[in-house]
């Protein structure tokens, strides 16, 4: 991972603005709109594999049959060729109604679309604005840290997630754990991870804040190790590093997010670096990682705050998730999208009838923030 002097002076002159939310009540709910009614299941009716994961996800999750839509590529490698996937891509749209909120593409590879990833491309359509060479910025998605419940009705994207791990078998075990999140409310902990390594380290500078907001909601803990064994309570797990060492050894919650910011994360066969399958291998129901060198931009990864607040106040893990990154086209999402284990929870400051969260860099914000549930 290289990084760029223009990137150092984003960093430390100015650590922009990452969520804002602003409530005209004392509280607020998310009910979220992506569900197994708005969600599309997609299937390569060319790969057995896919055949078998989708027919799995539709029952466990009851996806209705006028949500699954067949595809047909032929690939066994990690990347589907543009001309490829256009043509996929023409065929697939017009038979997605205003209803399909949501995606959710049930083979295990590939993950990769020219320069983007495989879950960017059919959210966003390929589009290589949404690409980069060398340490450059890339387009934005309005979607970033909005309140839409209706990505697609609001911005025209279609938030999607691969079913993907290093077996079928293990993809089936994702879902299952996706399902026996919903309404848990789990009593985790968020473990923000500050290691040794400054060029994959720069999301702990919101470390602090997010501590100091969103204690309230959960157990959050702020630690400067390289890693972390033995724990049995993750809920959230956010770190940088090219290999994370001792996540075997740890208890994932039901729903539980994890991910390692790294240059080639989401190369999920093969690469030089782990792997975010193994994420879900260890446990972990959701994670995030880019498919071509991102360079060390926050923007093109999940902003930890904006994914746990958001999965804290009721959103799938699909919806949260997506929310977090500002500029997501060479990142790739994994997990089970519908798991929602703080569905029916509401956020609520204490003593104040707005409720902000806010990134700055040096004024001393602290909103005290507690969560209920029905």
């Amino acid at each position: 991972m290289t990084i760029s002097a223009l990137t150092i002076k984003r960093i430390f002159r100015c650590l922009p603005i990452y969520l804002v939310i602003v409530l005209s009540f004392f509280s607020a709910t998310v009910n979220a709109e992506i569900s197994n009614q708005t969600l599309a299941l997609l299937v390569n009716k060319s790969d057995p594999e896919s055949l078998e994961i989708a027919e799995y996800y539709k029952r466990i999750r009851q996806i209705p049959e006028k949500n699954v839509f067949y595809v047909n590529f032929q690939s066994t490698g990690h990347s589907l060729s543009k001309a490829a996937f256009k043509q996929v891509y023409r065929h697939l749209e017009p038979q997605l109604s205003e209803n399909i909120q949501g995606l959710v593409l049930a083979w295990r590879k590939p993950w990769r679309v020219g320069c983007m990833s495989i879950t960017s491309a059919f959210s966003l359509g390929y589009d290589e604005a949404y690409c980069a060479r060398g340490c450059k910025l890339t387009q934005a998605v309005a979607y970033f840290d909005s309140l839409s419940r209706s990505p697609y009705s609001d911005y025209s994207i279609r938030p999607s997630m691969l079913l993907s791990a290093n077996s079928v078998s293990a993809v089936k075990r994702l879902i299952d754990r996706g399902v026996s999140a919903d309404f848990s409310r789990p009593l985790g902990t968020a473990y923000l991870v500050q290691t040794r390594d400054k060029l994959r380290n720069v999301r702990s500078a919101t470390y602090p804040l997010i501590k100091s907001n969103l204690s309230g909601l959960l157990n959050v803990e702020w630690l400067r190790v390289d890693s972390i064994s033995e724990r049995s309570d993750i809920m959230f797990y956010f770190t940088g590093a090219k290999q994370v060492k001792g996540i075997y050894d740890n208890a994932y919650l039901p729903g539980a997010i994890a991910d390692h910011l790294t240059s080639t994360g989401g190369y999920l066969f093969g690469g030089k670096q782990m792997s975010i399958l193994e994420w879900l291998d260890a446990g972990a129901t959701g994670t995030y990682g880019t498919v071509v060198e991102p360079c060390n931009f926050t923007q093109k990864f999940p902003e930890p705050g904006v994914v746990m607040l958001n999965y804290l106040m009721g959103s799938t893990l699909l919806e949260a998730y997506w929310k977090s990154v500002k500029m997501p086209g060479q990142g790739l999402f994994v997990g089970e999208p519908l798991a929602t284990p703080y569905k029916g929870c509401r956020v609520s400051n204490q003593g104040n009838k707005r409720l902000q969260y806010v990134r700055r860099r040096s004024e001393n914000f602290v909103e005290r923030v507690s969560r209920s549930c029905h």
